[in-house]
Protein backbone atom coordinates (compact mmCIF):
# COMPACT_ATOMS: atom_id res chain seq x y z
CA UNK A 1 0.00 0.00 0.00
CA UNK A 2 1.86 3.26 -0.73
CA UNK A 3 0.24 5.31 -2.98
CA UNK A 4 -3.23 7.20 -1.66
CA UNK A 5 -5.70 9.57 -3.60
CA UNK A 6 -7.81 11.81 -1.27
CA UNK A 7 -11.18 12.99 -2.98
CA UNK A 8 -12.06 16.42 -2.00
CA UNK A 9 -8.25 16.55 -1.09
CA UNK A 10 -7.75 20.35 -0.48
CA UNK A 11 -10.12 20.50 2.36
CA UNK A 12 -10.68 20.70 5.45
CA UNK A 13 -10.61 17.09 6.17
CA UNK A 14 -8.45 16.39 2.93
CA UNK A 15 -4.96 18.23 3.92
CA UNK A 16 -4.73 17.18 7.39
CA UNK A 17 -4.89 13.47 6.77
CA UNK A 18 -3.05 14.25 3.31
CA UNK A 19 -0.30 15.86 5.62
CA UNK A 20 -0.31 13.07 8.29
CA UNK A 21 -0.13 10.29 5.22
CA UNK A 22 2.83 12.47 2.97
CA UNK A 23 4.70 12.75 6.66
CA UNK A 24 4.72 8.78 6.75
CA UNK A 25 6.01 8.60 3.41
CA UNK A 26 2.77 7.46 1.36
CA UNK A 27 2.70 9.13 -2.21
CA UNK A 28 -0.41 11.45 -1.57
CA UNK A 29 -2.22 12.96 -4.26
CA UNK A 30 -5.20 15.41 -2.97
CA UNK A 31 -7.87 15.55 -5.45
CA UNK A 32 -9.67 18.33 -5.75
CA UNK A 33 -12.00 20.51 -8.31
CA UNK A 34 -11.03 23.74 -6.53
CA UNK A 35 -8.24 24.98 -8.63
CA UNK A 36 -7.57 27.87 -7.00
CA UNK A 37 -7.14 25.82 -3.36
CA UNK A 38 -4.87 22.65 -5.71
CA UNK A 39 -2.75 25.76 -7.12
CA UNK A 40 -1.79 27.40 -3.45
CA UNK A 41 -1.45 23.57 -2.08
CA UNK A 42 1.20 22.82 -4.79
CA UNK A 43 2.84 26.49 -4.82
CA UNK A 44 2.96 25.88 -0.76
CA UNK A 45 0.32 27.93 0.31
CA UNK A 46 -2.62 26.71 2.85
CA UNK A 47 -5.90 27.57 1.84
CA UNK A 48 -6.39 28.08 5.86
CA UNK A 49 -4.91 27.79 9.22
CA UNK A 50 -3.79 24.41 10.11
CA UNK A 51 -0.98 24.01 12.88
CA UNK A 52 1.88 22.38 12.30
CA UNK A 53 0.70 22.26 8.00
CA UNK A 54 2.91 24.51 7.20
CA UNK A 55 6.22 22.58 8.23
CA UNK A 56 4.91 19.25 6.74
CA UNK A 57 3.46 21.02 3.26
CA UNK A 58 7.19 22.20 2.71
CA UNK A 59 8.90 18.89 3.36
CA UNK A 60 6.92 16.76 1.13
CA UNK A 61 5.13 18.85 -1.79
CA UNK A 62 6.05 18.18 -5.05
CA UNK A 63 7.81 15.28 -3.17
CA UNK A 64 5.76 12.60 -2.25
CA UNK A 65 2.86 15.08 -2.04
CA UNK A 66 0.92 17.32 -4.57
CA UNK A 67 -2.58 18.27 -5.57
CA UNK A 68 -4.16 18.04 -8.73
CA UNK A 69 -7.55 18.63 -10.90
CA UNK A 70 -6.75 15.94 -13.10
CA UNK A 71 -9.59 13.21 -12.41
CA UNK A 72 -7.95 10.34 -14.31
CA UNK A 73 -5.19 9.42 -12.11
CA UNK A 74 -7.58 8.51 -9.59
CA UNK A 75 -7.03 5.08 -11.38
CA UNK A 76 -3.44 4.53 -10.40
CA UNK A 77 -4.13 5.06 -7.04
CA UNK A 78 -3.70 1.78 -4.33
CA UNK A 79 -6.58 3.53 -1.90
CA UNK A 80 -9.03 6.06 -2.57
CA UNK A 81 -10.22 8.27 0.08
CA UNK A 82 -13.60 10.06 -0.17
CA UNK A 83 -14.32 13.46 2.43
CA UNK A 84 -17.69 14.02 1.31
CA UNK A 85 -19.82 13.87 4.50
CA UNK A 86 -23.46 13.84 4.60
CA UNK A 87 -25.21 17.52 4.61
CA UNK A 88 -28.94 17.93 5.81
CA UNK A 89 -31.39 19.97 4.02
CA UNK A 90 -33.48 22.91 4.91
CA UNK A 91 -35.68 20.62 6.79
CA UNK A 92 -32.54 18.82 8.56
CA UNK A 93 -32.96 16.21 6.70
CA UNK A 94 -30.23 14.29 5.24
CA UNK A 95 -28.99 14.35 2.07
CA UNK A 96 -27.80 10.75 1.71
CA UNK A 97 -28.31 10.65 -2.21
CA UNK A 98 -25.87 13.78 -2.34
CA UNK A 99 -22.97 11.12 -0.86
CA UNK A 100 -23.69 8.52 -3.46
CA UNK A 101 -23.64 10.82 -6.63
CA UNK A 102 -20.19 11.24 -5.03
CA UNK A 103 -19.10 7.92 -5.50
CA UNK A 104 -21.30 7.04 -8.52
CA UNK A 105 -19.34 10.61 -10.45
CA UNK A 106 -15.82 8.64 -9.53
CA UNK A 107 -16.65 5.28 -10.11
CA UNK A 108 -15.37 4.94 -13.86
CA UNK A 109 -12.23 6.51 -13.14
CA UNK A 110 -11.97 3.56 -10.24
CA UNK A 111 -10.81 -0.23 -10.25
CA UNK A 112 -11.90 -3.01 -8.70
CA UNK A 113 -8.40 -3.80 -6.85
CA UNK A 114 -8.61 -0.65 -4.84
CA UNK A 115 -9.34 -0.01 -1.36
CA UNK A 116 -11.88 2.35 -0.80
CA UNK A 117 -12.01 4.61 2.41
CA UNK A 118 -14.83 7.13 3.60
CA UNK A 119 -13.68 9.73 5.82
CA UNK A 120 -16.41 12.09 6.65
CA UNK A 121 -19.60 11.74 8.84
CA UNK A 122 -22.13 9.48 7.06
CA UNK A 123 -25.73 9.03 7.76
CA UNK A 124 -25.97 5.36 9.82
CA UNK A 125 -26.69 2.50 6.59
CA UNK A 126 -25.02 4.82 3.96
CA UNK A 127 -21.44 2.32 3.96
CA UNK A 128 -23.90 -0.31 3.40
CA UNK A 129 -25.31 1.10 0.69
CA UNK A 130 -21.89 2.29 -0.78
CA UNK A 131 -21.08 -1.74 -0.41
CA UNK A 132 -23.91 -2.54 -2.65
CA UNK A 133 -22.82 0.06 -5.31
CA UNK A 134 -19.08 -1.23 -5.80
CA UNK A 135 -20.56 -4.72 -5.58
CA UNK A 136 -22.96 -4.15 -8.40
CA UNK A 137 -20.03 -2.45 -10.38
CA UNK A 138 -16.50 -4.30 -9.53
CA UNK A 139 -18.38 -7.84 -7.96
CA UNK A 140 -16.23 -6.83 -4.88
CA UNK A 141 -15.84 -4.78 -2.26
CA UNK A 142 -12.41 -3.27 -0.72
CA UNK A 143 -14.31 -0.49 1.46
CA UNK A 144 -13.55 0.58 4.96
CA UNK A 145 -15.39 3.44 7.07
CA UNK A 146 -12.70 5.40 8.99
CA UNK A 147 -14.02 8.30 10.38
CA UNK A 148 -12.33 11.66 11.09
CA UNK A 149 -12.71 12.96 14.45
CA UNK A 150 -10.61 15.62 15.10
CA UNK A 151 -10.87 19.25 16.02
CA UNK A 152 -10.70 21.96 13.68
CA UNK A 153 -7.08 23.65 12.95
CA UNK A 154 -5.92 20.89 15.50
CA UNK A 155 -6.50 18.33 12.51
CA UNK A 156 -2.74 17.09 12.19
CA UNK A 157 -1.78 16.42 16.06
CA UNK A 158 -5.40 14.66 16.94
CA UNK A 159 -4.83 12.09 14.03
CA UNK A 160 -1.41 11.00 15.42
CA UNK A 161 -2.34 10.89 18.80
CA UNK A 162 -6.04 9.88 18.32
CA UNK A 163 -7.51 6.44 18.16
CA UNK A 164 -8.69 5.60 14.72
CA UNK A 165 -11.84 3.72 13.60
CA UNK A 166 -11.98 1.42 11.00
CA UNK A 167 -15.52 -0.34 9.72
CA UNK A 168 -14.57 -2.86 6.83
CA UNK A 169 -16.37 -4.45 4.39
CA UNK A 170 -14.14 -7.67 4.73
CA UNK A 171 -11.47 -9.35 6.39
CA UNK A 172 -9.47 -7.59 3.36
CA UNK A 173 -10.14 -4.53 3.53
CA UNK A 174 -9.78 -4.41 7.00
CA UNK A 175 -6.09 -5.20 6.63
CA UNK A 176 -5.23 -2.65 4.26
CA UNK A 177 -6.69 0.23 6.23
CA UNK A 178 -4.40 -1.09 8.69
CA UNK A 179 -1.62 -0.68 7.06
CA UNK A 180 -2.49 2.76 6.28
CA UNK A 181 -4.27 4.02 9.50
CA UNK A 182 -1.73 1.85 12.13
CA UNK A 183 0.95 4.62 10.39
CA UNK A 184 -0.87 7.30 11.50
CA UNK A 185 -2.41 6.54 14.51
CA UNK A 186 -1.49 4.89 18.23
CA UNK A 187 -4.85 2.42 18.06
CA UNK A 188 -7.13 0.71 15.78
CA UNK A 189 -10.85 0.09 16.98
CA UNK A 190 -12.95 -2.49 14.74
CA UNK A 191 -16.38 -2.00 14.52
CA UNK A 192 -19.07 -3.00 11.95
CA UNK A 193 -19.88 0.00 9.66
CA UNK A 194 -23.21 0.86 11.29
CA UNK A 195 -21.57 0.85 15.16
CA UNK A 196 -18.96 3.50 13.35
CA UNK A 197 -20.97 5.65 11.30
CA UNK A 198 -23.17 5.91 15.06
CA UNK A 199 -19.59 6.69 16.85
CA UNK A 200 -19.05 9.34 14.74
CA UNK A 201 -22.63 11.08 14.97
CA UNK A 202 -22.39 10.63 19.00
CA UNK A 203 -19.47 11.90 19.49
CA UNK A 204 -20.28 15.45 18.14
CA UNK A 205 -23.71 15.73 19.03
CA UNK A 206 -22.60 14.73 22.84
CA UNK A 207 -20.45 17.78 22.69
CA UNK A 208 -23.48 20.11 20.85
CA UNK A 209 -25.08 19.16 24.15
CA UNK A 210 -22.66 20.10 26.26
CA UNK A 211 -22.58 23.70 24.71
CA UNK A 212 -26.42 23.04 25.24
CA UNK A 213 -26.56 22.90 29.09
CA UNK A 214 -24.00 25.69 29.38
CA UNK A 215 -26.11 28.01 26.96
CA UNK A 216 -29.61 27.23 29.07
CA UNK A 217 -28.05 28.04 32.39
CA UNK A 218 -26.06 30.78 31.08
CA UNK A 219 -29.68 32.61 29.53
CA UNK A 220 -31.54 31.54 32.66
CA UNK A 221 -29.09 33.03 34.93
CA UNK A 222 -28.70 36.13 33.37
CA UNK A 223 -32.20 36.87 32.23
CA UNK A 224 -32.39 37.16 36.31
CA UNK A 225 -29.82 39.90 36.24
CA UNK A 226 -26.87 37.51 37.51
CA UNK A 227 -23.41 37.49 36.41
CA UNK A 228 -23.76 33.82 34.89
CA UNK A 229 -19.44 33.22 35.78
CA UNK A 230 -20.16 33.76 39.18
CA UNK A 231 -22.18 30.93 39.35
CA UNK A 232 -20.53 29.29 36.82
CA UNK A 233 -16.88 29.44 38.86
CA UNK A 234 -18.49 28.79 42.38
CA UNK A 235 -20.11 25.22 40.76
CA UNK A 236 -16.72 24.17 39.63
CA UNK A 237 -14.34 25.33 42.37
CA UNK A 238 -12.82 22.75 44.07
CA UNK A 239 -16.07 20.60 42.67
CA UNK A 240 -14.64 17.27 40.81
CA UNK A 241 -18.03 16.13 39.15
CA UNK A 242 -18.33 19.69 37.89
CA UNK A 243 -14.77 19.33 36.17
CA UNK A 244 -16.40 19.26 32.46
CA UNK A 245 -18.86 21.53 32.47
CA UNK A 246 -17.81 23.79 29.63
CA UNK A 247 -18.32 27.34 29.63
CA UNK A 248 -21.73 28.40 27.44
CA UNK A 249 -20.50 30.21 23.87
CA UNK A 250 -22.13 30.12 20.65
CA UNK A 251 -21.90 26.74 19.50
CA UNK A 252 -21.55 26.89 15.60
CA UNK A 253 -19.40 24.85 12.83
CA UNK A 254 -20.24 22.63 10.55
CA UNK A 255 -20.54 19.42 11.90
CA UNK A 256 -22.09 19.59 15.69
CA UNK A 257 -25.42 21.08 14.76
CA UNK A 258 -25.67 18.64 11.45
CA UNK A 259 -24.33 16.06 13.17
CA UNK A 260 -27.24 15.97 15.49
CA UNK A 261 -29.55 16.71 13.10
CA UNK A 262 -28.65 13.67 11.69
CA UNK A 263 -28.85 11.23 14.87
CA UNK A 264 -32.11 12.72 15.24
CA UNK A 265 -33.31 11.79 11.86
CA UNK A 266 -31.64 8.15 12.47
CA UNK A 267 -34.15 8.09 15.79
CA UNK A 268 -37.18 9.26 13.69
CA UNK A 269 -37.46 12.48 14.77
CA UNK A 270 -37.97 11.09 18.50
CA UNK A 271 -34.49 12.98 20.01
CA UNK A 272 -36.05 15.25 21.84
CA UNK A 273 -32.92 16.13 23.80
CA UNK A 274 -30.87 16.54 20.42
CA UNK A 275 -33.75 18.84 19.02
CA UNK A 276 -34.04 21.00 22.49
CA UNK A 277 -30.25 21.27 21.85
CA UNK A 278 -30.81 22.72 18.66
CA UNK A 279 -33.67 25.13 19.83
CA UNK A 280 -30.89 26.56 22.46
CA UNK A 281 -27.86 26.58 20.67
CA UNK A 282 -29.23 28.46 17.83
CA UNK A 283 -31.18 30.87 19.89
CA UNK A 284 -28.25 32.23 21.85
CA UNK A 285 -27.76 34.58 19.59
CA UNK A 286 -31.03 36.48 19.83
CA UNK A 287 -30.72 35.95 23.58
CA UNK A 288 -27.17 38.16 22.96
CA UNK A 289 -29.32 40.73 21.12
CA UNK A 290 -32.03 41.19 23.53
CA UNK A 291 -29.65 41.32 26.29
CA UNK A 292 -27.49 44.21 24.66
CA UNK A 293 -30.53 45.96 23.40
CA UNK A 294 -31.32 46.00 27.56
CA UNK A 295 -28.56 47.58 28.37
CA UNK A 296 -28.39 49.94 26.24
CA UNK A 297 -32.10 50.79 26.15
CA UNK A 298 -32.50 50.14 22.57
CA UNK A 299 -30.15 49.50 19.96
CA UNK A 300 -32.00 50.93 16.97
CA UNK A 301 -30.06 52.94 14.73
CA UNK A 302 -26.95 52.15 16.89
CA UNK A 303 -23.44 51.41 15.91
CA UNK A 304 -22.92 47.66 17.30
CA UNK A 305 -19.45 45.98 16.86
CA UNK A 306 -19.75 42.26 17.04
CA UNK A 307 -16.11 40.90 17.71
CA UNK A 308 -14.85 37.73 15.95
CA UNK A 309 -16.67 36.30 12.83
CA UNK A 310 -14.94 33.35 12.85
CA UNK A 311 -16.80 29.87 14.27
CA UNK A 312 -14.21 29.20 17.05
CA UNK A 313 -11.04 31.23 18.29
CA UNK A 314 -7.87 31.71 16.60
CA UNK A 315 -9.14 30.56 13.66
CA UNK A 316 -10.44 31.66 10.50
CA UNK A 317 -13.17 29.43 9.35
CA UNK A 318 -16.44 30.77 8.63
CA UNK A 319 -18.40 27.92 8.13
CA UNK A 320 -21.81 27.92 9.86
CA UNK A 321 -20.96 30.78 11.99
CA UNK A 322 -23.41 31.85 14.38
CA UNK A 323 -21.79 35.31 14.62
CA UNK A 324 -23.40 36.14 10.94
CA UNK A 325 -26.91 35.18 13.27
CA UNK A 326 -26.00 37.90 15.28
CA UNK A 327 -25.33 40.21 12.41
CA UNK A 328 -28.55 39.42 10.89
CA UNK A 329 -30.94 39.73 14.42
CA UNK A 330 -28.94 43.71 14.72
CA UNK A 331 -29.78 44.45 11.70
CA UNK A 332 -33.11 43.56 11.88
CA UNK A 333 -33.58 45.67 15.15
CA UNK A 334 -32.13 48.78 12.65
CA UNK A 335 -28.29 48.93 14.41
CA UNK A 336 -25.76 49.60 11.78
CA UNK A 337 -23.03 46.84 12.65
CA UNK A 338 -19.46 47.13 12.76
CA UNK A 339 -17.14 43.72 12.18
CA UNK A 340 -13.99 42.90 13.29
CA UNK A 341 -12.32 39.65 13.13
CA UNK A 342 -8.45 39.40 12.63
CA UNK A 343 -8.60 36.34 10.48
CA UNK A 344 -10.62 37.53 8.27
CA UNK A 345 -8.59 39.87 5.57
CA UNK A 346 -11.74 42.09 4.44
CA UNK A 347 -12.14 42.77 8.30
CA UNK A 348 -11.38 46.63 9.66
CA UNK A 349 -9.28 47.38 11.93
CA UNK A 350 -10.00 46.63 15.46
CA UNK A 351 -9.04 50.26 16.69
CA UNK A 352 -11.07 51.60 13.90
CA UNK A 353 -14.05 49.62 15.01
CA UNK A 354 -14.19 50.55 18.72
CA UNK A 355 -13.99 54.07 17.85
CA UNK A 356 -17.27 54.30 16.35
CA UNK A 357 -19.11 51.54 18.65
CA UNK A 358 -21.76 52.38 21.04
CA UNK A 359 -22.10 48.69 22.18
CA UNK A 360 -20.12 45.20 21.17
CA UNK A 361 -20.91 41.57 21.10
CA UNK A 362 -18.12 39.23 21.59
CA UNK A 363 -18.69 36.66 18.60
CA UNK A 364 -15.89 34.81 19.06
CA UNK A 365 -13.05 34.92 21.58
CA UNK A 366 -9.61 35.40 20.10
CA UNK A 367 -6.68 36.10 21.52
CA UNK A 368 -6.63 39.49 19.96
CA UNK A 369 -9.46 40.48 22.27
CA UNK A 370 -7.93 40.21 25.51
CA UNK A 371 -6.66 43.35 26.18
CA UNK A 372 -9.27 45.35 25.32
CA UNK A 373 -10.52 47.54 27.68
CA UNK A 374 -14.63 48.26 26.95
CA UNK A 375 -16.11 51.72 27.82
CA UNK A 376 -19.53 50.58 26.30
CA UNK A 377 -22.11 48.46 27.01
CA UNK A 378 -21.05 44.93 25.90
CA UNK A 379 -22.11 41.51 26.03
CA UNK A 380 -20.32 38.35 26.22
CA UNK A 381 -21.28 35.01 26.49
CA UNK A 382 -18.25 33.34 27.34
CA UNK A 383 -16.63 35.33 30.11
CA UNK A 384 -13.84 36.16 28.13
CA UNK A 385 -13.19 39.41 29.70
CA UNK A 386 -14.07 38.34 33.08
CA UNK A 387 -11.17 35.46 33.26
CA UNK A 388 -9.01 37.71 31.15
CA UNK A 389 -9.32 40.64 33.66
CA UNK A 390 -10.12 39.02 37.20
Amino acid sequence: MKTIGIIGGCGHVGIPLGLALAHKNFDVTLFDINTAAVEQINHCILPFREEGAAEILRAHIAKNLAATTDMRRIREQDAVVFVTGTPVDEHHNPKINDVIKVIKTYLELMTKDQLVVLRSTIFPGTTDLIINLLNDAFGVTKLAFCPERIVQGKGIEEIFNLPQIIAPSSEEAYQEACLIFSKISPRIIRLAPKEAELVKLITNTWRYLEFAAANEFYMMVENEGIDFYTVYNAVKADYPRAAHFPKAGLAAGPCLFKDTMQLSAFYQNNFFLGQAAMLINEGLPNFLVRQLEKKMDGISHKKIAILGMTFKANNDDIRESLSFKIKKQLEFKMAVVLISDPYLNAAPPLDEVLKQADGVILGTPHDEYKNIRLAVPFVDCWGFWNRVHE
